[in-house]
């Protein structure tokens, strides 16, 4: 499956099963209007209880919340906490995606807190051994 990051044009023209939008990006609302109702549509709500309720208002497929740790992709990204997860697994059923320093290491915690998927950049791409580490983030789920 497809998700493309904040191109919602881009998604229709790749035939893409949905999109990811941050909070500057085209609303949740437009997006699902010209995606349709079967599109896969997620927001960022960083770690911030009312962007999560608008979202779950709003028709968002999935909610992503962090930076839980330190990153190198997007350093100045609003932090999150393992509480803030606890906190937003209790407020919502969707889907719940952590963002944000996740290695292999750290990703089992965010499981256990709630989270339904992980977002990992830089420590599957920023080493040669990225079959391994993709092996070792998917036994998180295992």
């Amino acid at each position: 499956m497809l998700l493309i990051n904040d191109d919602i044009e881009l998604c229709l023209a790749a035939g893409a099963a949905g999109v990811h939008l941050g909070q500057s990006d085209t609303s949740l609302v437009q997006a699902r209007r010209t995606l349709g109702p079967d599109a896969i549509i997620g927001i960022t709500c960083h770690n911030r209880d009312e962007l999560v309720v608008k979202a779950e208002q709003e028709g968002a497929s999935y909610i992503a919340l962090g930076r839980f740790f330190p990153s190198e992709t997007k350093p100045d990204a609003p932090a999150a906490n393992l509480n803030d997860l606890r906190r937003v697994r209790q407020l919502t059923t969707l889907p719940i995606v952590a963002i944000g320093g996740v290695t292999a290491d750290n990703g089992g915690a965010l499981l256990d807190l709630g989270a339904d998927m992980l977002a990992v950049i830089h420590y599957l791409f920023a080493k040669p051994d990225v079959k391994k580490r993709a092996e070792a983030l998917a036994q998180l789920f295992a």
